[in-house]
């Protein structure tokens, strides 16, 4: 029998490589940057290829890596399939799905006794941790992201259409009064969705405030908690008219009452090959048909 690679070494390239960062996929494997680096190390030493080059923490794919990767890849993905059809738990379907919070919250959850229901057997691994998309088909088999289109080489379902509302507690709505002033509004604090980047600049054109430049842009990860800084007068979220609407929060609302076509979109996105397999194809056609 050939001698194995470093099996946590070829997972750290991997991760690396789709991340596009070391630090995030540092972050993933519960690693230090210096373990991750010395797991990198490892396979290069193994391979005898120079799969990254390095200069201070940065780390670039060589193309002695690129070939590397695009060899190895499919194989370690059928070696994850092959495993997993041996599991003992057969009796059991199981999807790896990532979701954003506020959409697991408000959208996901509520619904997810229907999909028990018609589908007993299936059960749900939820994810609600950072890059989503680029985890699509490595740790996770979907998920359920923002964002303006997903890639081409991916799979995708637009679940919705939107709308972008500035939202803020009902005193502070009242205070600022039912016209825009460029004056009081740039002594203001803005939130905005670190996956929702375009939001605020999207906003301050329709309302004719590009040049507005508030007293500070704050941004966050969470839109639970942008909605409850808003209520906390914190500042003002930039966020879609139906996390207002399906949050039901009596301290919160629509400031100058004036939306603006959102460029952002909740959208189910998992790779073409994968659609094809059984956990991914249920919760797929019970989404879309569900019309969270």
């Amino acid at each position: 029998m050939r001698r194995l690679p470093p099996l946590r070494a070829l997972e750290a390239f991997i991760r690396v490589v789709r991340l596009v960062s070391a630090r995030s996929a540092a972050s993933e494997l519960g690693l230090s940057p210096s373990a991750l680096s010395r797991r990198i190390s490892n396979l290069e030493t193994f391979t005898g290829r120079k799969l990254f080059s390095r200069s201070g923490q940065t780390m670039r794919l060589t193309d002695e890596g690129r070939g590397f990767y695009d060899a190895v890849a499919p194989h370690l993905e059928a070696l994850a399939a092959a495993v997993e059809s041996q599991s003992e738990n057969l009796q059991l379907v199981r999807l790896r799905l990532g979701v954003m919070p506020l959409f697991g919250t408000q959208r996901l959850f509520p619904r997810l006794g229907e999909l028990r229901e018609r589908h007993p057997r299936l059960h749900l691994d939820i994810d609600t941790g950072p890059h989503l998309i680029d985890r699509v088909g490595d740790t996770l088999d979907a998920a359920i992201a923002l964002t303006t289109q997903p890639d081409p080489s991916l799979y995708g379902v637009q679940l919705d259409e939107n709308t972008i509302h500035a939202i803020a507690n009902v005193d502070l709505v009242k205070e600022l009064g039912e016209t825009p002033d460029v004056d009081v509004m740039s002594k203001q604090t803005f939130l905005v969705h670190t996956d929702m980047p375009q939001s605020f600049e999207a906003w301050k054109a329709a309302l004719g405030l590009s040049g507005l430049q508030p007293a500070a842009i704050d941004h966050y990860d969470s839109g639970q908690l942008i909605l409850e800084a808003a209520a906390q007068r914190i500042g003002i979220a930039m966020m879609h008219d139906d996390h207002l609407a399906r949050n039901n929060d009596p301290r919160l609302a629509p400031l100058f009452d004036q939306s603006v076509p959102s460029p952002y979109s909740y959208w189910f996105i998992c790779r073409p090959a994968d659609l094809e397999a059984r956990p991914v194809r249920i919760f797929h056609d019970w989404i879309v048909k569900a019309g969270l």
